[in-house]
C-alpha cells in the first residue's frame, strides 16, 4: 500500500468538472506495479483520425517509453486507426537497458491486441522509480479489463492512477465558444518532485475535440509550452520520464487550418490557459511546500536573460528555505540575480515583495521596514518583482518552497 501523504494545503478544493471529449474514453485499473490498494495504470483510447501531438524530456537518461513516444510521433503513422495511451504509476522503466525497450513493446503489443489498435499507435509512459526493471507482465494481466472498462467521464480516475508522491490529482478545462460552434479542450497531470523546466516537465495529457492537422497541432503545443510547463520548478530536478502530449479527435464542429485565423487565436489561448493552470496546480503540489511563489523578471536586456534570472531565483535552496521561513531575506534574491549570469547592474536593479518596495539604487529602500517584509512572507502565495533596469525583457516563473516535507518525502521515496 502506498503511503498517504497529507494533501498540499495549496490544493484546490476538489478536481474539476471537466468537459467530455467526444472520441476520447479512458480507464483506470488496479495492477500491482509498485503499489497496492489504488490504482496505478491508466488507459485512453482515441477514435480514429485523432492527431497527436508531444513534447518530452530532453534528459541524456530518458525512459525506454519516452524513447518509444518520440520514435513513433516522428514516423507519423496511420491517423485513421485510432491511438492509445498508457500509463503506469510506481516504476519509471528509466536506466532498464534493453529490459526496459522489451517491456514497452510488449505492452504495446498486448494492447494491440486487446484494443484492436496498430502498435504504432500506442503511446506508453512509466513514472516512478528509476533503474528498477518494469514487471509489465502485471500491467499485460489487466488489459482486457483495462479495454472493457473504458468511459467518456472516467477522466479523474485516470488522473488519479499516474500519481506518485502527489497529494491530489490535477486536472484542467475550457470550453471555447466560436461561431462553428463549441470547442471542448480537458487535460490532466501528474507531478509534485523531480520538477525542473526543460521540454515540458512530468506527465501531461490534454485532449481536445477540434480537428486540427497533426503539424499545427504540435505547433500550438510548442509555443505555450516555454511560458506554461518550462516556466515552472519546484527542486531543480529534470525528469527521465517528462512527457507532454496533446490529442485533437476531431469529434466536435470545429476545425481550425490556421491558428492565427478563425477559430484558431480563441482555442490557442485556451489551450495555453489549460496548459498554465496544470503546469502551477503541479507547483501547488510540490513536495512539502507551504508556499507558491510568482517569480516576475523585467528590465532585462533580453527575453533569454529574464528567464535566466528567473530561474536562477526560483530554484535557488537559499532564497526557496528563506520563503519557507517566512523570512524576508531579501539578500538572497540579490545574490540568485548575480549568480545567474544574466547582465545586472547593482544601481540600476529593484526588488519587491508583492508592493513592497524592498530594494533600489543599489541598496535597502528608505521606505522599506522590516516589519513590512516579515508580514508580506507569511501569506501563502507570494510574487518576488525583479526589474533589472537594463532593457524590455521580461520572463514570469513559479516555484515553491523548500521545508523539511521534502526532505522527508525523498528520503524514504524508495522505501
Amino acid at each position: 500500500m502506498a503511503k498517504a501523504l497529507p494533501v498540499s494545503p495549496l490544493a484546490p478544493a476538489a478536481f474539476p468538472d471537466l468537459p467530455q471529449i467526444a472520441g476520447v474514453e479512458f480507464a483506470a485499473i488496479e495492477s500491482g506495479v509498485r503499489y497496492r490498494g489504488r490504482r496505478d495504470v491508466m488507459l485512453a483510447r482515441l477514435a480514429p483520425g485523432s492527431a497527436i501531438a508531444g513534447v518530452f524530456t530532453r534528459s541524456a537518461t530518458r525512459s525506454a517509453p519516452v524513447l518509444d513516444c518520440e520514435a513513433k510521433l516522428a514516423a507519423g503513422g496511420d491517423t485513421g486507426a485510432g491511438a492509445a495511451i498508457l500509463v503506469n504509476s510506481g516504476n519509471a522503466n528509466a536506466f532498464t537497458g534493453a529490459a526496459g525497450e522489451g517491456s514497452v513493446a510488449a505492452i504495446c503489443s498486448a494492447l494491440a491486441t486487446a484494443a484492436g489498435l496498430p502498435a504504432s499507435r500506442i503511446f506508453t509512459a512509466s513514472t516512478g522509480v528509476i533503474g528498477e526493471r518494469l514487471p509489465h507482465e502485471r500491467i499485460i494481466a489487466s488489459l482486457d479489463a483495462l479495454v472493457a472498462g473504458l468511459a467518456p467521464d472516467a477522466t479523474e480516475a485516470a488522473a488519479r492512477a499516474i500519481m506518485t508522491t502527489d497529494t491530489f490529482a490535477k486536472g484542467a478545462g475550457a470550453v471555447v465558444p466560436t461561431p462553428a460552434g463549441e470547442i471542448h479542450i480537458a487535460g490532466f497531470a501528474k507531478g509534485s518532485g523531480m520538477i525542473a523546466p526543460d521540454m515540458a516537465t512530468m506527465l501531461v495529457y490534454i485532449f481536445t475535440d477540434a480537428r486540427v492537422p497533426q503539424p499545427l497541432l504540435q505547433r500550438a503545443l510548442s509555443a505555450h509550452t516555454e511560458t506554461t510547463f518550462n516556466a515552472i520548478t519546484v527542486d531543480g530536478d529534470t525528469s527521465t520520464s517528462d512527457s507532454l502530449m496533446l490529442a485533437a479527435t476531431g469529434q466536435g464542429p470545429v476545425v481550425i487550418d490556421d491558428l492565427a485565423a478563425g477559430a484558431g487565436p480563441a482555442f490557442t489561448q485556451a489551450l495555453h490557459s489549460v496548459m498554465l493552470d496544470l503546469a502551477q496546480q503541479v507547483v501547488r503540489d510540490g513536495e512539502g511546500a507551504s508556499k507558491f511563489v510568482e517569480i516576475r523578471v523585467t528590465g532585462a536586456v533580453n527575453a533569454a536573460d529574464a528567464k535566466r534570472t528567473a530561474m536562477a531565483i526560483a530554484n535557488s535552496p537559499l532564497v526557496k528555505t528563506a520563503i519557507a521561513g517566512e523570512d524576508p531575506n531579501w539578500g538572497r534574491v540579490v545574490m540568485a540575480v548575480g549568480k545567474s549570469g544574466a547582465k545586472a547592474d547593482r544601481d540600476r536593479l529593484s526588488i519587491r515583495f508583492g508592493d513592497v518596495l524592498v530594494a533600489e539604487k543599489g541598496w535597502v529602500a528608505e521606505s522599506y521596514t522590516e516589519e513590512a517584509g516579515a508580514a508580506y512572507m507569511k501569506r501563502a502565495e507570494l510574487q518576488v518583482n525583479v526589474d533589472l533596469g537594463l532593457g524590455n525583457g521580461a520572463f514570469t516563473a513559479w516555484t515553491c518552497d523548500l521545508t523539511h516535507g521534502y526532505i522527508s518525502i525523498n528520503a524514504d521515496y524508495r522505501s
